[in-house]
């Protein structure tokens, strides 16, 4: 099969020709249709996670029909559309899995990270960490809400119920979550990068109240804000834009580093949380959700082959929402 590969963190991506992965006793074998483009994809490359199982093929928002089924395997069949997200196994038997916090366990395992993911014409996954998508739901829109959308919305879950919430960085998950913000009757409030106009209009254009530069302030306090951006100065400003008691919400797998501030802008019962990964409760409830919103991705699409285009464009934000490779 053709397959996009990391063979060393720090150059770029190579076209190979691989063999097609068998899936074991617990796996699923997909035959891909689409995979999402991740700034998670970015960081791996670049070395900022460090640890990848190298020869690797990334991505982990994938799309695929299922060709063959493990022999435990049950409860899916041949031809039928899934996705699988970053989450690719864990344990079972540690205090966080044991807890309802499979997302922290000690020895997870992640797609297109620990297990080769879906820049390839095939994949394997475990068949307990693969969602069943509908048949008629397009493989184009369903990929970036495998991690876009299911890690945006345990930030907003985790962000509380507060009615102004701010969103800094307004990319992929940015533009999933305003949808979905919107539907709950929540006010969004949009920071991007300074002089980027054209990001602003978008933003207001999926539903945003207002837009800016993430180095200004909001018109009024916001109850909540989630970071996107992996830009670690943008938790003292966003501290600045909340209320007492607001909170905020970190949904990078990787910042660069926070500088120091103040204590009287943390004071009064603000605080700042992180979220890593996800659970699959989460990734239940929110395809649950997104066709009721209807959630509707903004996508620019590339070939397997320019896979290496399109993370220089996620880099240089020459997109607007998501960007999808189409496999086959």
């Amino acid at each position: 099969m053709k397959a996009m590969v990391l063979e060393k963190q720090g150059e770029e991506l190579k076209l190979k020709d691989i063999k097609i992965p068998e899936p074991g006793s617990s796996q699923i074998q997909l035959k891909v249709s689409h995979c999402g483009i991740c700034r998670t994809d970015l960081h791996i490359l670049d070395g900022d996670l460090d640890e990848p199982n190298l020869p690797l093929v990334p991505g982990h928002q994938i799309v695929g029909t299922v060709e063959k089924l493990g022999q435990e395997v049950s409860g899916f069949e041949e031809g039928q559309k899934v996705g699988v997200p970053w989450l690719g196994k864990t344990c079972g038997e540690c205090e966080f899995c044991q807890n309802g916090q499979e997302n922290l366990c000690d020895h997870a395992k992640f797609t297109g990270y620990d297990i080769d993911g879906g820049f390839a014409e095939y994949a394997v996954a475990d068949s307990q960490f693969c969602f069943p998508l509908p048949q008629d739901y397009p493989g184009v829109q369903a990929a970036p809400l495998l991690c876009a959308g299911l890690i945006g919305y345990r930030s907003f879950r985790k962000a509380g119920d507060g009615q102004k919430i701010g969103f800094y960085g307004f990319g992929s998950a940015a533009h999933i979550l305003t949808q979905v913000a919107n539907f709950r009757n929540r006010r969004v409030y949009a920071f991007t990068r300074p002089g980027d106009t054209k990001a602003q209009n978008f933003a207001l254009e999926k539903g945003a109240v207002w837009a800016g530069p993430s180095d200004e302030l909001p018109p009024e306090k916001l109850d909540a804000a989630i970071i996107f951006a992996p830009v670690g100065p943008l938790v003292p400003q966003a501290l600045r834009a909340l209320k007492k008691g607001g909170k905020i919400v970190c949904a990078g797998i990787h910042m660069s580093e926070i500088p120091s501030f103040p204590y009287d802008i943390l004071w009064e019962e603000r605080s700042i949380e992180s979220i890593a990964n996800l659970t699959r409760q989460d990734g239940t409830e929110f395809l649950e959700l997104a066709p009721k919103v209807p959630v509707e991705s903004n996508v620019t699409v590339y070939p397997l082959e320019k896979a290496n285009e399109a993370l220089q464009d996620l880099r240089e934000g020459n997109f607007e929402g998501s960007a999808v490779l189409r496999i086959s």
